[in-house]
């Protein structure tokens, strides 16, 4: 019995230890952290075969929440049970989220407010938020009914702006798609098994939660006057709505928190070009708007909060996973669900995003440069936010 407490224990250290140096290490955005994923769990240590990991990438791209991460997270349940995949979670992300939190603990002695690197953020803003729905809006809306759905996000979202919109959005696109693309047969699906240490019960507790909390977030927020459940609730739903990558959560954020004043809009996106030169996921991001609103603590609160859904999604999932991507009833209403996040983002990116970055053709030239540096010539992120830094310099000198 001790050994075997012994070798669990190893386990879990290894699964903590190795998850750690690749969150101080894993620049480059959701797609890279799969390939520094794939090299380190797969092909060094072989705690997977190649096939089981292409089919847990593909459970975590058809749900929403940080596609990486979850990967992570999947690949530590596997290992060690549902505390290895909570430690290859902490390990991945905790080294982001203590230096984001400490660069917006020290941002309060700069002033910001009229820097010219921060208009170049935000047009770096416009040029990444525009690449990301443009790749998502060609693999999720490739119909005319899918494009009609996220028209009617657009159309919705634009004028109906409450924390319950997007979620009934969500709902009846699901029915939507559910009731036009079902399909009377399932398709033959020459996908692997895989089998989670994580029991159906536990599962099904998991996804109980999450749509519950949903759903019963936004009407304690409005019942009770708590700034810490609306922040709780406003990163929890953003959390909730993201297909696509970390890119994506920044107009949902950005929508949430700086029409309310709860931070301005020259500290959001300071603290944006600062998520995108620190390794790890990109959705701790929601660590540095926490801790500007309510100290390290809220740093930590948001934290939990917009991961939350991600994690409460893959434990709930893995144990059905064989027979939900079998499902075409499941499959039909999901692509209801997509398209209208394509449109939620749309609606998202013009207002605020373009409204308060392209105030001049000059404003639009440069957006359109980082625009193709990202799209077309493939260069980093990392090197798009600097140039748009220098670039804002430079404008705000012309």
């Amino acid at each position: 019995m001790n050994a075997g407490k012994n070798k669990k224990f190893t386990y879990l250290f290894e699964i903590l230890m190795v998850s750690t140096r690749l969150g101080l290490t894993s620049f480059g955005g959701p797609v890279a952290h799969l390939g520094y994923f794939h090299e380190e769990y797969i092909r060094r240590r072989k705690w997977m075969d190649e096939k089981s990991y292409a089919d847990l990438v593909a459970l975590c791209q058809f749900l929403p929440g940080p596609a990486s991460s979850q990967v992570g997270i999947g690949i530590g349940v596997m290992r060690g049970g549902v505390l290895g995949g909570i430690l290859a979670f902490i390990g991945f992300t905790l080294p982001s989220v203590i230096a984001l939190i400490i660069f917006a603990s020290l941002l309060h002695t700069f002033d910001i407010e009229n820097a010219g690197w921060i208009h170049g953020l935000k047009l770096v803003a416009v040029a990444i938020v525009a690449h990301a729905i443009l790749g998502m809006a060609k693999n999720l809306t490739p119909d005319l009914t899918r494009k009609t759905i996220a028209l009617f996000a657009i159309v919705v979202t634009l004028l109906w702006q409450t924390a319950f919109s997007q979620v009934a959005i969500i709902l009846l696109s699901g029915l939507i798609g559910y009731l036009i693309y079902k399909q009377p047969t399932i398709e033959k699906d020459l996908s692997s098994d895989m089998h989670f240490p994580i029991s159906r019960r536990v599962a099904g507790v998991c996804l109980l939660l999450f749509f519950g909390l949903l759903i019963l977030l936004p009407i304690l927020r409005e019942t009770v006057a708590s700034n810490w459940i609306a922040l709780f609730d406003s990163f929890y739903r953003s959390g909730s709505l993201v297909f696509g990558g970390g890119h994506v959560v920044l107009p949902l954020l950005e929508r949430e928190f700086i029409p309310t004043g709860w931070l301005s809009e020259e500290q959001f996106l300071a603290g944006y070009g600062a998520t995108q030169a620190v390794p790890g996921p990109l959705f701790t991001f929601a660590a540095y708007i926490g801790t500007v609103i309510n100290g390290w603590q809220g740093g930590l609160v948001a934290t939990i909060a917009v991961f939350l859904p991600a994690i409460l999604l893959i434990f709930g999932t893995l144990p059905f996973w064989d027979s939900l991507r079998r499902n075409p009833k499941i499959k039909a209403a999901l692509m209801g669900v997509n398209a209208s996040v394509v449109g939620i983002l749309i609606s998202a990116f013009y207002n605020p995003i373009w409204t308060s970055s392209i105030l001049e053709p000059i404003d639009f030239a440069f957006a359109a440069i980082l625009f193709s540096m990202l799209a077309f010539w493939k260069l980093p992120p990392w090197i798009i936010v600097l140039t748009g830094a220098l670039g804002g310099v430079l404008l705000s000198l012309l």
